[in-house]
């Protein structure tokens, strides 16, 4: 079987991350957001370049940004980010 996405490494941070965050939170009120991979919606999501001139696609999943590159194969997830954060200053460090 031939994978549909890898993740860089910062997304794969930004996932550990989130999973920690959502099972403490799982705990606090057995309920909490769940992420899918994009790799089952090749294509699906928007261009941002209002936040970043690099050419990746932004699909959104509950509060998070899954940014990812939309011409590689297997897809590239570069980051996960909540949307309540300064989206365009962190893509701004670089992607």
């Amino acid at each position: 079987m031939t994978r549909r996405y890898v993740l860089a490494p910062q997304a794969a941070r930004d996932l550990v991350e989130i999973w920690r965050y959502v099972k403490r939170e799982v705990r606090a009120r057995s309920a909490g957001p769940a992420l899918r991979p994009c790799g089952s919606s090749i294509g699906a999501g928007h261009w941002r370049h209002d936040l970043t001139s690099a050419d990746v696609r932004f699909f959104s999943v509950y509060s998070y940004l899954i940014v990812y590159r939309p011409e590689t194969k297997p897809l590239q997830v570069v980051t996960i980010l909540h949307g309540s954060r300064d989206v365009a200053g962190i893509l701004s460090e670089g992607l």
